[in-house]
C-alpha cells in the first residue's frame, strides 16, 4: 500500500490591514500572549515616569490604542499629548485612545523631539534593513531625561535555551486556548513578514526589565 505524500498549504502572508484582523485584534492579541495585559500594565507603570508635566509621547505601532488608554489617566493629569503611528488604515476606526492617530509606517514620521516613545510589539514588523537606521533617528529625537520603551519578540539565543523559550511561549499560547492548528497557521503566516529583534541593534544602553518566553522589554534612557 504506498501512502499518498501530503502537500502543505502555506496560509497567505499575516496583515493587519484587513478589517476582520483589525476587529478581532484584541481578542486575538490576548489569546496569542497570555501575558498580553500583565506586559501592558507594567508598560503603563514604566511610562509614568518618563511623562512630564506637557509632555510628549509617541505610541509607535498603536493598533487600536491599548497603550494609550493604559497611560490615559497620566496624560490627562500631566496635560501631556499623545500621538499614535500606526501603517494599518483598518485600525484606525477602531482607535480608542486619547490624543492623535497618524496612518503612516513608523520610519516615515516626521518626529519631533519628544519625552517617551512606545513601541510595544512594533519592531519585528519594521523591515531588518531600516531598523537600525530607525531607531538611532529615534533615539537622537528623544529629549534628555526621556526614554523609549521596546516590548518585542527576540531572536533565539543559541543552545537548548532557545528552545525553552519557545516552549515556554507555546505553553502559554495553548493555556489561553488557541489550537495547534491555529497555533501553525499563524506561524506559516508570518514568514517574510515578522522577523525578531535583537538587542544589539538596540541604541544606547538598553536595560532589559521583562522577559516571558521569547519576548522582552527594553528601556533606552537618554541621558541628561
Amino acid at each position: 500500500m504506498t501512502n499518498t505524500p501530503h502537500h502543505l498549504t502555506v496560509p497567505r502572508s499575516w496583515t493587519f490591514e484587513t478589517n476582520d484582523v483589525a476587529k478581532g485584534f484584541d481578542q486575538h492579541v490576548r489569546e496569542q500572549l497570555p501575558w498580553y495585559e500583565l506586559a501592558t500594565n507594567a508598560i503603563s507603570h514604566v511610562a509614568r515616569h518618563y511623562i512630564p508635566q506637557d509632555g510628549l509621547v509617541y505610541d509607535i505601532g498603536c493598533s487600536t490604542g491599548n497603550i494609550g488608554c493604559s497611560i490615559q489617566e497620566t496624560l490627562a493629569t500631566r496635560n501631556a499629548h499623545l500621538i499614535g503611528i500606526e501603517p494599518s488604515q483598518a485600525m484606525q476606526p477602531l482607535y480608542r485612545a486619547p490624543g492623535e492617530f497618524a496612518c503612516t509606517k513608523a520610519q516615515l514620521y516626521p518626529y519631533k523631539n519628544y519625552d517617551l516613545a512606545i513601541l510595544f510589539l512594533c519592531l519585528m514588523f519594521v523591515e531588518p534593513s531600516e531598523r537600525r537606521s530607525f531607531l538611532h533617528h529615534l533615539y537622537d529625537k528623544c529629549k534628555p531625561g526621556g526614554a523609549i520603551i521596546i516590548f518585542d519578540k527576540l531572536e533565539p539565543v543559541d543552545g537548548y535555551i532557545s528552545t525553552i523559550m519557545y516552549r515556554l511561549t507555546l505553553a502559554g499560547k495553548f493555556s489561553a486556548g488557541v489550537s495547534s492548528d491555529e497555533i501553525i497557521q499563524k506561524e506559516l503566516s508570518l514568514a517574510g513578514v515578522q522577523r525578531p529583534i535583537s538587542p544589539d541593534h538596540l541604541p544606547g544602553n538598553p536595560y532589559q526589565w521583562f522577559r516571558f518566553g521569547d519576548f522582552a522589554g527594553f528601556i533606552i534612557e537618554k541621558p541628561i
